[in-house]
């Protein structure tokens, strides 16, 4: 880090000291971690923000960075200590990637981020009192044999499959949840969060509503895998983190994990021909082989959610792609750049290959 940086670190760090307890948000560079870092300054936190930047960088929050309560810091999660954060009131761990264009190029990081991150996370928790959120996925469900799928599903997932090191490692830093509450009395909540997009996304991703917008800002096929009957709802960002932020009040009492996501089902080839209209796009549909382990269908039941929070998204998912196909256009022409692996490069930006969801 640079001299400024490093200033605006000691000053945070003397100010915590000061005003008290701090929060800690894990992968707080990401894509919902900086939503969720703004949030939690908006509500008068005193933010520390670790992330290894294995898919984001400081620039992420370069806008966060210039306030007295935000503290960047360079770190793993399976090495953090602390030294590093103090006590916290409450630790967000969002830290693994998510988008399987990303983690499954270092699938071992994958898995160990989910494992050993998530026990040391607790361990320190356990230390300190702190309440951890442990952010969980609906990738937990596999391939579900109900539908929509309930906290009480336990999934169907392939151990040995490319999505297995995100799959089995999420469903194990559930069981470690489990168990370091039940055995060591540490206050944990679980959020199975499903489909989520929003301004911010960065343009290389991986996942489906920023592959598509993309690739049709910039007029090149859209690439939908299989016959695009496969279903995804996909909840906007400020919805979710309404709901992460509902899910850590003190009055709210949940033990076991809890959907948060849209209910809105849509399949993936209706969303890219709405992004196309949206966009007033002339790209065609281009259809490739499904991937393996591609889940056919993904919709969360949320009523434990509406009863225990009172929580339900808010944003349409015209609205939601509206406000995200804005911030796209505006990162491109500021010069902002796409990436892929096998599409052909085009004036605007690369479309992404993979139909990640």
């Amino acid at each position: 880090m640079g001299t400024t940086q490093s200033t605006d670190r000691n000053r945070a760090r003397a100010l915590r000291r000061v005003s008290g307890k701090p929060v800690v948000v894990c992968g707080g560079a990401g894509f919902l971690g900086v939503h969720l870092c703004a949030r939690l300054l908006e509500r008068g936190e005193h933010v520390v923000c670790v992330d290894n930047f294995c898919t984001s960088g400081p620039e992420a929050v370069s806008s966060l960075l210039v306030h007295p309560r935000f503290e960047l810091l360079h770190r793993d999660i399976t090495v953090l200590g602390l030294n590093e954060i103090g006590t916290p009131s409450a630790i967000y761990n969002l830290a693994c990637a998510a988008s399987p264009v990303h983690y499954q190029r270092s699938p071992l990081d994958t898995l160990l981020a989910s494992i050993r991150g998530t026990d040391n996370l607790l361990r320190l928790a356990r230390e300190t009192g702190a309440v951890v959120f442990q952010a969980s996925t609906s990738e937990i469900y596999g391939h579900p044999s109900s539908h929509p799928q309930k906290e009480a599903h336990w999934g169907h997932v392939n151990t040995v499959g490319p999505r297995a090191c995100y799959d089995e490692g999420k469903r194990c830093a559930e069981t470690l949840c489990f168990i370091y509450r039940h055995e060591y009395g540490v206050q944990t909540r679980l959020a199975r969060i499903f489909n989520t997009y929003g301004p911010g996304m960065r343009l290389e991703d991986g996942r489906v509503v920023v592959n598509f917008i993309v690739q049709a800002l910039a007029g090149v096929p859209i690439t939908v895998y299989g016959d695009g009957t496969q279903t995804r709802s996909f909840c906007y960002v400020n919805d979710l983190i309404d709901g992460i932020v509902r899910l850590m009040d003190p009055e709210k009492e949940v033990e076991g994990p809890m959907n948060l996501g849209n209910p809105a089902e849509i399949t993936v080839l209706a969303l890219a021909r709405r992004i196309v209209e949206l966009t007033n796009s002339s790209s065609q549909i281009l259809m490739r082989p499904l991937p393996k382990d591609d889940p056919p269908r993904r919709r969360p039941d949320i009523s434990l959610a509406k009863r225990v929070l009172g929580w339900q998204p808010q944003m349409s998912l015209e609205a939601g792609l509206t406000e995200t196909i804005r911030d796209v256009e505006r990162r491109l022409r500021a010069g902002e750049q796409s990436s892929c692996d096998d599409l052909e490069l085009k004036p605007r930006a690369r479309a992404v290959g993979a139909n990640a969801l």
